[in-house]
């Protein structure tokens, strides 16, 4: 088994507060309805690649709980609740932790701090933690705690400043290869892996997604695109226009674990 075979993933639809949703920047709103095709053609592409799909319903309170892979880790030993950097976002693992019951025998959660799903990488011998704005250093220690009583060994690393999440600057696309922008690349973070690095203006593509032999890619940075149909990785190109308006991409929209 590899860290890309998984049999089932957790989604959100998205609910129309979504347009308001946690972004930098001054840049325009998503549109509710092009969020709803995006998110639609994502679940469709996760089934494609052979997972059976739980996709919730809606959280108007919460515009950002689309994003489901924030406020919890799932694996095939249990789940992991975690306490998110951003205020607004906090209330949404409530909402998740009956769900998770469902699905896991064991439902962990840490009990301090802050982590956000979204700063953790799983790679074949560790789950690497970046410390970000939704990071902090006391989460991170207790999610690495956390991860051990689930018999996975973590370390924690830091990512360049300017990375909203770890996953936002890095992807593992295989077992041993990394595809990341220019500052992930030079960072040393990825010391040991195979390393692919973006070119200027194609840094949203390092948000990817592996899920069995199929590699979900945003649409729109060509370079890349070619690269990797090169290399003979199985891409499946999605429309992540409106979702990248709210900060978001490939990996937060969807929770994966294998159950085999």
């Amino acid at each position: 088994m590899t860290c890309h075979d998984f049999t089932h993933a957790i989604l959100r639809t998205p609910g129309r507060s979504v347009v308001g949703g946690l972004h930098a920047g001054d840049g325009p709103a998503p549109d509710y309805d092009a969020v709803l095709r995006e998110h639609a053609a994502y679940a469709d592409a996760l089934r494609e690649a052979g997972l059976t799909l739980d996709i919730l319903g809606a959280l108007e309170a919460f515009p950002d709980s689309i994003f489901v892979e924030d406020p919890a880790l799932v694996f095939g030993e249990g789940a992991i609740l975690l306490n998110s950097g951003a205020d607004t976002r906090r209330g949404e693992v409530a909402e998740l932790a009956p769900v998770l019951g469902r699905h896991f025998g064991e439902v962990l959660r840490i009990g301090e701090g802050s982590a956000d799903g979204g700063d953790v990488m799983v790679t074949p011998d560790r789950a690497l933690i970046g410390l970000s704005a939704r990071t902090d250093a006391v989460g991170a220690a207790a999610l690495v705690e956390a991860l051990g009583t689930l018999g996975r060994k973590a370390a924690i690393v830091e990512p360049p400043r300017e990375a909203l999440h770890l996953k936002t600057i890095a992807t593992l696309i295989d077992e041993e290869t990394i595809l990341t922008t220019q500052a992930g690349a030079v960072s040393g973070l990825f010391a040991g892996f195979r390393v692919l690095t973006l070119d200027p203006g194609e840094e949203a593509a390092a948000n990817a997604l592996r899920i069995n032999d199929t590699l979900l890619l945003s649409d729109g940075h060509p370079r890349i695109a070619e690269r990797l149909d090169r290399e003979g990785y199985r891409l499946k190109l999605l429309d992540t226009t409106h979702v990248a308006r709210i900060d978001a991409g490939l990996s937060c929209m969807s929770l994966r674990w294998n159950a085999a």
